[in-house]
């Protein structure tokens, strides 16, 4: 009979019941904190175009403005951190998981929201580039939803100015060419306030206008030329296939991982949840979103993770053939599958960092959550794994190659 070292024991056991509470209080975190793609949760997919008219030249810098401009929308909706990306020269892509009201949002974040005050012969006044503020209110008089307007020093001067020479003649204030209301000057207006009153039938809509007015309005027109809408039933389908897939996936590389290499095998299992919660907490760190193809990168660097395991086993069993104790083996093994498992894995996140920088959409969902799958599996291999089996090792000092790897007697 073997005699069993206790202390190493107790901390092995220690280590593995402690990943073990780590992945069961990690579930619920998980389920409700990682962000889901639109094709995983449901939601809208967009492909806005810029339409180039006169005085309006569309080119690299006035996408990228509209990009930043839109995606300050896009927040303002609650859709944190949705994909906007170019498409070619003059479009636009943009997915809204999850939004509630895809149609109301499409026409939302589309509005060109160009703000303009207009005298009684239809010239502009005041635009909204010398616009500082925009809040959605009550008015305390009619209870009714207006849009109270703050400009800068130089707006500021240009309506005092207009305002005092105008007295007793309309303004009217426009957005997108659309005529909020027309009031008349009674007075100065010399501190660069105003309000737009009477176009809003709820206080939302003042909400909404405030936000594109707050955003600034797009350089250049967009017109919307397609629009898909992703039903959440569809997206929490291929969800649950995707997680049912993957738990399958996982348990058959577990029992062959233990029933071929034995204890190390068990030791493989232990390290291979502890990668799994590393990948899913780095991306809720990093706010990151899972889509379809994220789920396909972490399955594959949950395979290149088994097989820096098996890289590694294969050349430990290699020395204890030649007559070396298990952990004088653990330590040749190690040193000997490094620079293997250290080269294969760095090319991977090579290709994936390609892929990430060139790549848009579902390709970079995948590049991130492979890259992220690969370095955690590099700690996981070669840190962790390594830790666990010295301890195997003075668990079990002089157990033979059999019982311990699986191996011949």
């Amino acid at each position: 009979m073997q005699k069993v070292n206790a202390t190493s024991l107790v901390k092995l056991i220690a280590i593995v019941l402690a990943v073990a509470l780590l992945a069961v209080f990690s579930v619920k975190p998980v389920t409700e904190k990682i962000n889901l793609g639109l094709d995983l949760q449901g939601g809208l997919h967009v492909v806005m175009e810029a339409q180039e008219q006169e005085g309006q030249k569309i080119s690299e810098d006035t996408i990228s403005k509209s990009i930043g401009i839109l995606r300050t929308r896009v927040d303002q909706l609650g859709v944190a951190e949705a994909p906007i990306q170019p498409a070619g020269s003059n479009r636009i892509i943009i997915e809204l998981p999850g939004v509630e009201d895809p149609d109301a949002a499409a026409d939302f974040i589309g509005q060109t929201a160009e703000l303009q005050f207009k005298d009684e012969n239809g010239n502009v006044v005041l635009s909204g580039k010398n616009l500082q503020d925009a809040k959605a209110e009550l008015d305390p008089g009619s209870n009714q939803p207006q849009v109270s307007l703050k400009f800068d020093e130089e707006g500021a001067q240009i309506f005092k100015d207009f305002s005092s020479q105008n007295i007793g003649k309309h303004m009217g204030i426009y957005l997108d060419d659309k005529m909020f209301t027309n009031p008349v000057i009674s007075e100065t207006i010399p501190d660069g306030n105003a309000r737009i009153s009477g176009g809003f039938e709820t206080l939302k809509e003042a909400e909404d206008t405030a936000v594109l007015l707050r955003s600034g309005a797009l350089p250049v027109t967009i017109n919307i030329v397609e629009k898909r809408t992703v039903g959440p039933t569809l997206g929490s389908d291929s969800l649950a296939k995707s997680v049912e897939a993957g738990i399958v996936g996982l348990i058959m590389i577990l029992v062959f991982m233990i029933g071929y290499y034995r204890v190390p095998g068990l030791v493989a299992a232990v390290s291979l949840v502890l990668y799994s919660c590393i990948v899913l907490w780095v991306m809720i760190l990093l706010n990151a979103t899972l889509t379809l193809p994220g789920i396909a990168g972490f399955i594959l660097s949950i395979g290149m993770a088994v097989d820096a395991n098996i890289i590694i086993y294969e050349r430990i069993k290699d020395e204890m053939r030649h007559g070396k104790t298990l952990k004088a083996s653990i330590e040749a093994g190690f040193n000997r599958a490094f620079w293997t498992v250290f080269d294969a894995n760095i090319t991977t996140l090579l290709v994936a960092g390609v892929l990430m920088f060139f790549g848009i959409g579902p390709i970079k969902g995948f590049a991130v959550t492979l890259s992220i799958g690969i370095i955690a599996s590099l700690f996981t291999a070669i840190a962790f794994t390594r830790f666990l089996l010295r301890i195997v090792a003075d668990v079990w000092t002089n157990t033979n190659l059999y019982v311990v790897m699986g191996g011949d007697k």
